[in-house]
C-alpha cells in the first residue's frame, strides 16, 4: 500500500532525536509533524488527526501517558494508532501504556532508528 499519503505525528523532546525521525520517515514519503511538549502533541493530535503518532513518555507540561489517556477517552482520537518510544522500559511503564492503547512501545535504548522506522512503515502499510 502506499504510505505517501500518511501522516506521522512525532511527539518528542529530544530535539535530534525528533528531527532524526522525521527525515527518516520524509524518506519513505510519509507526511511528518512534530511537537516538543504534550500539551503541543496533543492540540496537533486533535487539529491534524494522523494516522500515527509516536510518543514519547517523559514530556514537558503533559507525559506521554497523559497524552494517552487524552487520546483513549475521546472517540474522535481513539483511532489514531500511538507507538510509545521510551526511556522508561519498566514492566508496569510498558503494561501502562499498552492498557492505554499503544499499539508498540519501544524502549529508546534497545531499539535501532532503522527497526523503528520498518515498524511504522509496516504500520502504515497495514492501515
Amino acid at each position: 500500500m502506499d504510505i505517501s499519503s500518511k501522516t506521522v505525528l512525532v511527539i518528542e523532546d529530544d530535539v535530534f532525536l525528533s528531527q532524526l525521525l522525521a527525515n527518516r520517515l520524509k524518506k519513505l514519503g510519509v507526511n511528518v509533524l512534530r511537537a516538543s511538549d504534550g500539551e503541543e502533541g496533543l492540540t496537533s493530535l486533535k487539529t491534524n488527526r494522523p494516522d500515527l503518532a509516536l510518543l514519547d513518555l517523559i514530556l514537558p507540561k503533559k507525559s506521554g501517558f497523559e497524552v494517552l489517556e487524552a487520546v483513549k477517552s475521546d472517540p474522535i482520537l481513539s483511532g489514531i494508532q500511538v507507538i510509545i518510544i521510551s526511556n522508561l522500559g519498566q514492566e508496569s511503564d510498558v503494561k501502562r501504556g499498552k492498557e492505554l492503547g499503544a499499539v508498540e512501545y519501544f524502549v529508546k535504548a534497545k531499539t535501532s532508528i532503522d527497526g523503528l522506522v520498518d515498524e511504522i512503515k509496516n504500520l502504515l502499510e497495514s492501515t
